[in-house]
């Protein structure tokens, strides 16, 4: 039985990698910062709370970080633990550099110093790239990070393509685009979007407050992501890899879309608040999947309809509207 070793394992992505590999019979041990305070909802949520083991491990305290290596000796390392709000990384930068670029390369030189025998998946983002054509990035495109989120991302990357390339260390990174479900944080904006509609359809006399909607995103479905996760650890040589769709919409189009479901229209519920826009943000971002499809085998399956779809069918299941 394989050891799967998830650092962040409380959220979105963590809590779906955790369900994925225990279906492919994985022991699954997963990390956070205090797992004694920790809810772990979205564990509870998928009902594998009682199946994995949990530990305490800040990532940013190289000793803890050796301890729990040690101790759990995992075949596969997933680092998926950090500051992830891109909006709250103009409030909170240091926390946001130290969570991530810090973070990471403590794991990488852990596992140097032990000499452990394990592959380590690292977590990157599309925001790396900042702006982005409409052919979509790919491998080769040049990072311009514009957030401190961005560019703690964007160190952490480079971080395992040096272990990679020094030591010989089994580490690569996914740079993945924007996956949703209904396991992300209700501040994230999809999330907020699909729940406000659902509670003004519902008779709630609320507005919806958003900030710029001229922006595109390529967006897909989060378990989907995660198999893409997992199968980049499987390959023989370590590589970085792209995760997207390939299609990008504007987050205008997103709304109408959501609220069109409920036969609303959105301007009718919509405030645009400017204190609401990042410092800089990026208009045009989508992905060029190309690689993952041909070395991978793995492509997206769920487009932006069915996304929006699964998003309302499921928001409802969860506030019991069913």
């Amino acid at each position: 039985m394989k050891k799967a070793l998830i650092c962040g394992i409380s959220g979105q992505d963590g809590s779906l990698l955790a369900n994925f590999l225990l279906e492919k019979g994985y022991k699954v041990i997963g990390s956070s910062r205090d797992a004694l305070v920790s809810t772990f909802s979205n564990l509870h949520q998928l009902g594998i709370f009682k199946r994995v083991k949990l530990e305490s491990m800040a990532l940013i305290d190289f000793r803890n970080v050796l301890q729990v290596l040690t101790s759990n000796q995992p075949d596969e390392i997933y680092n998926l633990a950090g500051q992830s709000s891109v909006r709250l990384s103009f409030q909170q930068p240091v926390e946001t550099l130290e969570s991530i670029s810090t973070g990471t390369l403590n794991l990488l030189e852990a596992i140097r110093f032990t000499g452990l025998k394990t592959r380590l998946y690292n977590a990157c983002s599309s925001e790396c790239f900042g702006e982005t054509t409409k052919e979509g990035a790919d491998e080769t495109t040049p990072f311009h990070p514009r957030s401190p989120y961005a560019v703690a991302k964007a160190a952490a990357y480079w971080e395992v393509a040096n272990y990679r390339e020094a030591y010989g260390i089994q580490a690569c990174s996914g740079i993945l685009f924007n996956h949703e479900s209904i396991l992300r944080p209700k501040h994230f904006v999809t999330r907020k979007i699909v729940s406000t509609a659902i509670r003004i359809s519902q008779g709630e006399k609320i507005k919806l407050e958003l900030g710029n909607l001229n922006i595109w995103r390529d967006w897909g479905y989060a378990p989907e992501y995660v198999d893409a996760m997992w199968r980049m650890l499987q390959q023989d040589q370590p590589d970085d890899y792209v995760v997207a769709t390939g299609e990008t919409h504007s987050l205008e189009e997103f709304v109408q879309v959501v609220f069109e479901k409920f036969l609303l229209d959105w301007k009718d519920h919509v405030i645009i608040e400017k204190n609401l826009y990042r410092p800089t943000d990026l208009k045009f971002s989508c992905g060029n999947p190309q690689k993952a499809k041909e070395k991978l085998g793995w492509h997206a399956h769920i487009n932006f309809e069915k996304l929006i779809k699964i998003l309302i069918d499921d928001e409802f299941e969860q506030q019991n509207f069913i």
